[in-house]
């Protein structure tokens, strides 16, 4: 049964740090690309970050590029978000994504339940 399972979300003040994870079951992790999204009330869900199956490819979103950090540890197959200067703009339930295998002609496309983060003095 595969499981995406986030967590590490909860309540920062503007400016504050907080680490986002997400623990992967039930499918070759390595084989996938990972990804977090994100999505605020009453807007679209939007990309954040993405990386590589290997983890050494990633990309960021305009707005978290210098403050966000995707990584990935295959061995615990577990990808983290490590989000640093937060600003008002960025509280949303924030989702974790798997698509993969990219060998295969139709990729699957798994996604967690989300976890909230909230920025608020």
């Amino acid at each position: 049964q595969v499981q995406l399972v986030e967590s590490g979300g909860g309540l920062v003040q503007p400016g504050g740090s907080l680490r986002l994870f997400c623990a992967a079951s039930g499918f070759t992790f390595s084989d996938y690309v990972m990804s977090w999204f994100r999505q605020a009330p009453g807007k679209e869900r939007e990309l954040v970050a993405h990386i590589g199956t290997a983890g050494d490819a990633t990309n960021y979103a305009d707005s978290v590029k210098g403050r966000f950090t995707i990584s990935r540890d295959n061995a615990k197959n577990t990808v983290i978000l490590q989000m640093n200067s937060l600003k008002p703009e960025d509280p949303a339930v924030y989702y974790c994504q798997a698509v993969g295998p990219l060998y295969d002609i139709t990729p699957r496309e798994y996604w967690g339940k989300g976890t909230q983060v909230t920025v608020s003095s």
